[in-house]
């Protein structure tokens, strides 16, 4: 855990040097594509008061100077399988956006999408010791948050604190340079496995570039795809990438669960690919053009012309209509959505004020979708777009883009997290030695 406080810090302090310098490169390794921007910040730092709390908080002006994407290889589940292949298509995408930006990028902050994310809600409080609460009081209270045993192997990715409370005043955004005797807060902690932020670090070093953050996928598509209200008034997005379905709830302008489920547009690419028996690049052509989840009557009489270069001339001709088609896409896409629909019931999201759920990511684009979301989903649904980016091509402003624009807005302005504040040493989070007293307590 000390390692992790001391990555990320470190990491943290790396990408404010590379913001000083002036440009930095995101990089969105998905199942289906790897995106990468390059950034260039004009130092133009406009702070406004509601933007958070926090020693980074703030609008840095920026724009999108390069910008490239290319087929993921080697990427399952959105978790590296293949080293070799995934390096070649990180290093393919971002030599294609440094050409394009035509300046060298040496560090870039990374998210990806698997992993199997853990949400946990922590909560501490301390007494003040000066009746004025100072940002070694907000290291305290944070540190004071009793940190569960999340299990070996895990590691932390975000630890946010999404509110805090000074005596019986709850719902403050910053406490700092306020009176009072008690401060308490509430903090959202995000864990995933730690062997796939190690191959994400591993192949971005291997690329010879530098690591300065991680993200999770699911956390910066919400940041960008939600409007600022649905932020504040409490709304889940759904990121429906080719490997995984990310989830994430955000209430306050803080994200207050997120979780993933193992299956994507990729999932339904098979299905097709299977059922018309065609290759995958052929059922990814067919469910671009022709894919839908609704069947109308017009749907019998439309013929797909399959196509195909088996030699077979009766087999390369097949025709098959869209409502079949229909018929093998939707079920799938329906067991997408009940998955998604159990994430948000454990999430307990039928309790939040405002139930607003917006799907993004490329997998959204199917015609029909959102009708047949609210229905299974039981709210209202919406599909939404990433935030405009200065500099952002026409090309990257889908849906499927809506974590690589996450990433920027996460890159130059971050939120608060754990790691911001100075932890005192004899409050760090010393799972070990606790865990030797519980020992030494059950044993003796």
């Amino acid at each position: 855990m000390i390692e992790l406080y001391e990555t990320q810090r470190a990491m943290r302090n790396m990408r404010k040097a590379a913001m000083q310098r002036g440009v930095v490169a995101v990089l969105d390794v998905g199942t289906s594509k790897i995106a990468c921007l390059v950034l260039r910040f004009d130092g133009t730092e406009r702070l406004t008061e509601s933007d958070g709390i926090g020693a980074m908080a703030g609008q840095a002006g920026f724009r999108v100077i390069g910008a490239a994407t290319t087929r993921s290889r080697g990427v399952r589940f959105g978790e590296i399988t293949a080293m070799v292949e995934t390096e070649r298509a990180i290093r393919t995408a971002i030599q294609a956006a440094q050409k394009m930006a035509n300046i060298r990028v040496d560090h870039v902050i990374a998210c990806f999408s698997g992993a199997g994310p853990r949400s946990y809600g922590l909560a501490g409080s301390v007494d003040l010791e000066g009746h004025t609460v100072t940002e070694q009081d907000i290291g305290r209270v944070l540190s004071a948050c009793d940190v569960p045993d999340y299990g070996d192997g895990r590691e932390v990715l975000h630890a946010q604190p999404v509110n805090f409370a000074l005596d019986h005043r709850s719902g403050l955004a910053d406490p700092r340079g306020q009176m009072g005797q008690t401060l308490s807060t509430d903090m959202h902690m995000l864990t995933v496995e730690g062997a796939a932020i190690q191959n994400i670090a591993h192949c971005v070093k291997r690329c010879d570039l530098e690591l300065a953050g991680l993200a999770s996928s699911a956390y910066v598509s919400g940041i960008s795809a939600l409007v600022e209200d649905e932020q504040e008034l409490g709304a889940a997005c759904i990121d429906l990438g080719g490997g995984t379905a990310g989830v994430s709830i955000f209430i306050k302008k803080h994200m207050i669960f997120a979780d993933s489920v193992r299956m994507g547009g990729d999932h339904v690419t098979g299905d097709i690919s299977m059922g018309l028996q065609v290759p995958q690049a052929t059922a990814e052509r067919i469910k671009t053009f022709y894919g839908g989840v609704v069947a109308t009557g017009m749907d019998d009489r439309e013929m797909i012309e399959i196509g195909g270069e088996t030699g077979d001339w009766e087999h390369d001709r097949r025709t098959v209509s869209r409502a079949e088609l229909i018929g093998i896409m939707r079920p799938r896409v329906e067991e997408i959505l009940e998955e998604v629909r159990a994430r948000l019931d454990a999430a307990g999201f039928d309790h939040l004020p405002s139930q607003q759920i917006v799907l993004t990511g490329g997998g959204s684009q199917i015609p029909g979708l959102d009708g047949l979301a609210s229905k299974i989903l039981g709210h209202q649904v919406r599909l939404g777009r990433p935030l405009r980016v200065h500099g952002l091509p026409q090309a990257a402003t889908g849906p499927g883009f809506s974590s690589a624009v996450g990433m920027c807005l996460f890159a130059a302005n971050p939120q608060d997290e754990w790691w911001d504040f100075e932890i005192p040493v004899d409050r760090y989070p010393a799972r070990s030695l606790k865990r030797a007293v519980k020992w030494f307590k059950d044993n003796w």
